[in-house]
This record gives structure tokens, sequence and C-alpha cells, in this order.
């Protein structure tokens, strides 16, 4: 071979040179053979061993979601010491997410992987040694001496670490990873691999709910917490040696370089911790401003709305309201589960209802769903004690049927944004859709903080119905006044 052949410059694979490469060869297919390759993964195998870390990874994690407030409630007959650790856990991300993913920028995926894992894993064992320590030593004290207390300031700021490292796992996964196992040219396979990954998220928000519930209605929180460990330390080495087949099996797919090679120094900041702060700065910056003039903004902004509702919905809040009211923990764990299995279900109704409806009209059935049945749920609240059997089961089902609207909008509302908001600025808006989702929640539970007294969930609870009420009132104005380009994007769902 000639040596003028060959290019002077360093063979470095690139993701969008290793993925046009798979193509350059092919001939051309007939359409029956296009939607065959569209369907078809580029590395099945890979994609699956994927699957099986994000199940390993989303039960532990979703066991201790429901296992830290639930043992918190115990210390404490007030909601302050929850709503103090999550407030934390939501500033955290509001403002460490996007130093966080600069942070990753710098480092290799699968090291990167790795790292977050055992970071995840050194906060959850910290926080629970924190909260063993605290039931084991420590006696009825006043709300403000257990927010002094050393080890609750420790678990604040384990907690807030678990959530950031949880989140940049979260994103790496299911923005990064399963987009080059799928192939980002193969969009049947890529929307199938991202419908399998909510649903073993929903899945392990039922199973890891109920586990800890029963666990917890049967044995001392301590012994359940330690059990919990057990679990932790053992799913880290799976996960490091899943993390490890990924890669593997997808033949190194995922040592691609993020940066062209004819900009790898250029394009590549250097790491430097100052400069990352900056970026980070600028990234919020920039972010905001996008936000604000993307074409669908009612439709994220009635998204957002429903982040202000942390009451009314499976989490902290309720958790600690139910304990507090000495409901048994296993109905706890299972109230949780049957939320997640409407958020499944609706994975399913909403596809219907974009067939029947279209997709916008479908979008404002979720919203006017879920906020009808809320407002049934405050008023039931109101008018009945929830310590009585007949009322909380009432009370805690039109929660539960609420969750098919709002799980419904979130993937009808997913595809608004895909569709409204241009390619090239998904990402960015997208990290500050998330960013304000986390300073809603972040707002609410600093409300939290101030009403912290069990009576005063009644309050809460009408500032959530509120949010949600008024984000199906904003999509419905939305919806009737269109504008030019709202037509023009969405020209194929007025034949709906």
């Amino acid at each position: 071979m000639a040596p003028d052949i060959l290019d002077s410059k360093p063979l470095l694979v690139t993701e969008e040179t290793h993925v046009k490469s798979l193509f350059k060869t092919l001939p051309v297919l007939s359409e029956g053979e296009q939607e065959t390759l569209a369907a078809t993964p580029a590395h099945p195998a890979a994609l699956y061993a994927l699957y099986a870390s994000c199940l390993v990874g989303n039960l532990v994690e979703q066991l201790w979601n429901f296992a830290w407030p639930a043992a918190v409630a115990i210390l404490h007959p007030s909601l302050l010491p929850v709503a103090v650790v999550g407030f934390f856990t939501k500033f955290s991300i509001f403002i460490g997410a996007p130093i966080v993913g600069k942070l990753m920028d710098h480092f290799p995926r699968v090291l990167a992987y790795l790292t977050l894992n055992f970071v995840q894993t050194a906060a959850q064992l910290l926080s629970a040694a924190m909260i063993i320590y605290a039931l084991t030593t420590t006696h009825r004290i006043t709300t403000s001496a257990v927010l002094l207390q050393t080890w609750f300031i420790v678990l604040v700021v384990a907690g807030a670490v678990e959530r950031l490292a949880g989140l940049a796992l979260g994103v790496s996964m299911e923005r990064d990873w399963v987009v080059l196992l799928a192939g980002t040219n193969r969009p049947v396979a890529l929307a199938q691999a991202n419908a399998m990954l909510s649903r073993i998220d929903l899945l392990c928000e039922i199973a890891g709910a109920s586990l800890f519930g029963i666990l917890l209605s049967k044995h001392n929180p301590v012994t359940c917490l330690k059990l919990a460990c057990c679990l932790m330390i053992c799913a880290l080495p799976v996960l490091v040696i899943l993390g490890q087949l990924v890669n593997r099996l997808s033949s190194g797919v995922l040592n691609c370089s993020r940066y062209p090679s004819d900009e790898s120094d250029i394009a590549r900041p250097p790491l430097d911790a100052g400069k990352i702060v900056k970026n980070g700065m600028d990234a919020i910056r920039q972010g905001w401003k996008e936000y604000k003039h993307q074409p669908v903004l009612p439709a994220s902004i009635a998204y957002v709305l429903l982040y202000f509702n942390i009451a009314l919905a499976p989490g902290a809040i309720m958790t600690a309201l139910l304990m507090h009211h000495g409901i048994n923990p296993s109905i706890i764990g299972g109230f949780s589960g049957l939320c997640s299995i409407m958020g499944f279900v609706a994975t399913f109704i909403s596809a219907t209802l974009v067939k029947k409806l279209g997709i916008l009209k479908a979008g404002a059935a979720g919203l006017i769903f879920q906020a009808l049945l809320l407002t049934a749920a405050v008023v039931m609240y109101w008018t009945g004690s929830i310590s009585q059997q007949t009322p909380l089961f009432i009370f805690l089902s039109l929660i539960v049927l609420s969750r098919l609207g709002h799980m419904s909008y979130d993937v009808v509302g997913t595809q608004i944004l895909q569709t409204g908001i241009p390619a090239a600025k998904a990402n960015l808006i997208g990290t500050t859709e998330v960013s304000i989702a986390s300073l809603a929640e972040f707002v609410m539970l600093g409300v939290a903080i101030i009403a912290n007294d069990v009576s005063h969930f009644g309050f809460l609870a009408m500032l959530s119905v509120s949010s949600v009420a008024g984000a199906a009132w904003m999509f419905c104005q939305w919806l009737a006044n269109p504008t030019d380009e709202h037509r023009r994007l969405f020209a194929f769902d007025a034949e709906t």
C-alpha cells in the first residue's frame, strides 16, 4: 500500500466516526430492510447488560429513597428533619448538576461510571450509619436540637452527595450510553430502549418501596437499615462487573472520544476547578436564556409546575406523614408501589391517548385528570380523618389514580418537547428544565420547613393541588390559543 494513502493524523475513534463507519459500506436497502435495521440495536448484547446494570442500581437506589425518610420519621414527630434533608438535596442538584456534568466530560465513560457508583454507595452507607447511630443513641429531643446534631449534618451532606451521584449516573445511562448501544440512526431501537429503561425504573420503585415496607413491618428500623446496607455492599461489585461487561460486549464503543479527532486538543477544555465552576455558571445562564425562548415553553412550564406537588405524591413528605399517623409500614410501601404501577400502566395508556386524541390533547387530558383527582383527595383530607381506615383508603386511592395522569403527561410532555426543541439545543434546554424542576421542589421543601408540624400538611396539600391545577390551566390556554409556530410544529397533530 502506498504510504501517501494513509493520513498522518492519529486514528482516534470518535462517537460520530464510529457510528458512521458502520454504515459506509452498506448497500442500498429496501424499505422493509430499513425498517428492520431501524428496529435492531447496534449492540444488543451490551444493551441487555445495560438493562441489568440499571435494574441492580435502580433497585438499591429506590429502596434507599424509601428507607431514609421512613427511618428519619421514626426519630422525630415533625416533618422538619425530612424536609431539611430534601431541601438541601434539591439545592445541591440545582447548583451542582452543571458542574458535575463538566467534570464527567473530562473522564472516560467507564471510569466515570465506576467512580460514581463507588461515591453513591459510600454516601448511602454513611447516611445509613448516621441514622442507625441516631436510632440507637438519640432520645426524644426538640426539633431545633435535631438539626444541630453532628449526625444530622453529616446525613444532610451525604444525602446531597448521594443524589448528585445518582443524577449523574442516570444522565450517563439514559442520555449517553443507551444512545451509543442502541444506535443514533436506529430510531425504533432507541425508542424501545428508552421505554425499557423507564419500565425498569418504575418496577424498581415498586420493588424497593414494597420490600423495605415489608421489612419495616416485621423488624425494627435498625435491623432493616443493616439489611439495606448489606444489599448496597453486595450490589456494588455486581455493578462494577456489569459496567465492564457492557463495554466489552459493545466492542469498546464506550471508549470513543467525545471530541472530534481534528479538534481534540482545541475542543477539550483543561481540567481546572476554577474554570469548571465558571463554565458551570455560564451553562446555567445560557440555559435560562434558551429555555425562555423555546417554542414549547408553556408545555415545559406545565411540566415544572408538577414538581411543586411534593405533598400529594409518593415521596419523603408523604412517607413521613403516614409514619407519624401510625400507618403500618407495609401499607406505606404498598402505596408507593401502587403509585409506581400506575406509572407503569400510564406508559401504555399514553400511547393510546396520543393515537385517539393527538399528542397535545393527550397532554391536556393527563393534566386535567390529575388535577381533578388531587382536588378530590384534598377535599377528602379536609372532611375526613385519615387516621380512620375508610377515609385513609379513599385519600390514598385518589392519589394513586392521579399518577395515571401525571405519568401520562410525563411521557406525552417529553414527546412534545422533543418535537418542539431544536436538536442542537435539546441537551442544554433539557438540563435547564431539570434544574428548574429541582428548584420547584427546593422551594416547596423550604415551605415545608417553615410549616413543619404535621397539622400543617393540609396547607402543603393545597399548594400542591394548586400547582397541578395551574399546570392544567396553562397547558389548556396554550392549546386553545395556538401561534403560527405552534401550528407549524404540530401540523401533523391537527388532523387527529
